[in-house]
């Protein structure tokens, strides 16, 4: 077998599937906190891949296709397995406990398909037709880690059902939702609000122990809906061409 430049950017895309298969035998062991954090260094190596990638010139769609399949377990199967061993055991024999708990791994490889079957260029976007997966899986997550606690006993299990749902439709939903940026120059000179805000976000997240990140997720989460509403109601029959691509979406009917 050759070996190429392309295996430095994959590796750090198998080390994404990796920390995504130890949260899931983490969480199966009773091992929340130590399950979200594995998640959250997935996410890590999930931005790495993509700027070690570019930095190599190694981009190819081999490495979108590994990069969707690491993603589909570490930001949908992992938190779905999280979201289920989260639920209190008396409501584990309820059969809607194991339907919502497989929303996110659902809705993100739905997500993930759509993706990959519109995408037409290696260059990063500045926006995604819906929540990207592992935006989903962190805001999930956050809430789960810090937020999840301050809701009243009685009404945990609903209000985890309702955001899970929520964070669902947001995935496989067609808002406009910014593309993270990449730790560069060039995002900075692109978007340098969005830079700021990112790298707030992070210092915030690292200080407060992901206390800071579910804040910070909603914000992102309510923001992109919130501006796609606008954006409707202002211009109903203004084709937005700037999103991805402009093929049918496959999940619509």
């Amino acid at each position: 077998m050759r070996v190429t430049r392309s295996v430095i950017p994959n590796l750090f895309t198998v080390a994404n599937l990796f920390c995504g298969f130890a949260s899931i035998v983490a969480a199966f062991e009773g091992r929340i906190s130590q399950a979200i954090w594995l998640v959250v260094t997935a996410g890590i190596f999930d931005m790495l891949d993509g700027v070690v990638a570019r930095i190599t010139h190694s981009t190819s769609e081999f490495g979108v296709e590994l990069d969707s399949l690491c993603d589909a377990v570490s930001f949908g199967v992992a938190p779905s397995v999280l979201l289920y061993v989260s639920f209190p055991a008396a409501w584990h024999h309820h059969q809607w406990t194991l339907v919502v708990a497989a929303l996110p791994a659902i809705a993100g490889v739905l997500r993930l398909a759509r993706f990959n079957v519109q995408l037409t260029s290696m260059e990063d976007k500045l926006y995604f037709r819906g929540m990207p997966i592992p935006a989903g899986a962190l805001t999930l997550l956050a809430y789960l880690h810090s937020w999840h606690i301050e809701i009243p006993g009685s009404y945990q299990p609903q209000a985890l059902a309702a955001i899970t749902v929520l964070i669902s439709l947001a995935m496989v939903s067609t808002i406009k939702y910014d593309n993270l940026p990449r730790p560069s120059l060039r995002s900075f000179r692109q978007r340098p609000i969005i830079f700021v805000i990112f790298i707030v976000g992070i210092i915030a997240c690292s200080v407060t122990s992901l206390k800071a990140m579910f804040p910070f997720m909603a914000l992102y989460l309510i923001g992109g809906a919130l501006r796609h509403a606008f954006v409707f109601l202002r211009q109903r029959d203004d084709d937005d061409d700037s999103v991805e691509e402009t093929d049918p979406d496959p999940l619509s009917m």
